[in-house]
């Protein structure tokens, strides 16, 4: 799995969102906001091709660059990276320390509650594929 800097997680944004980008776009892009010159970008995206996070084809005129990774695998590598340095792994001591700290909106609790009725149905429902599947091994 690849890590991402803080830095390549804003690039990597701006492919998942539009891609492919060239160079020239993406400085326009982070000009403003970020003070990144082309060089910047340029070493951004080579350290981001070593890693594995990015590919380019050769355009006409430049390189257009493609995310090689999905942002899904990326936040999951960081979710369980961060919930273990930081809570020691630990998912009900963060949504704790959430709720204390009033962290969460009413929305954001009631989307919680909608996750852990899934995951509750997932997992009774794996648990019964697993208690049908050693009862049937039990039989033969």
């Amino acid at each position: 799995m690849v890590r991402l800097s803080e830095a390549e997680w804003k690039v990597m944004n701006v492919l998942w969102e539009e891609a492919p980008q060239t160079i020239t776009r993406l400085t326009r892009c982070f000009q403003e906001t970020t003070g990144w010159t082309k060089h910047t970008i340029m070493t951004f995206l080579k350290r981001m091709e070593d890693k594995g996070a990015v590919y380019y084809e050769a355009g006409e005129r430049a390189k257009l660059y493609y995310p090689k990774i999905e942002r899904r695998e990326a936040a999951l590598l960081e979710t369980e990276e961060f919930l273990e340095r930081v809570f020691d792994g630990r998912m009900g001591l963060m949504l704790n320390t959430m709720v204390e700290q009033k962290a969460l909106s009413g929305t954001e609790i009631a989307e919680l509650y909608e996750i852990l009725k899934r995951a509750e149905e997932a997992q009774q429902s794996a648990e019964e594929t697993s208690d049908v599947s050693g009862e049937e091994g039990e039989r033969r």
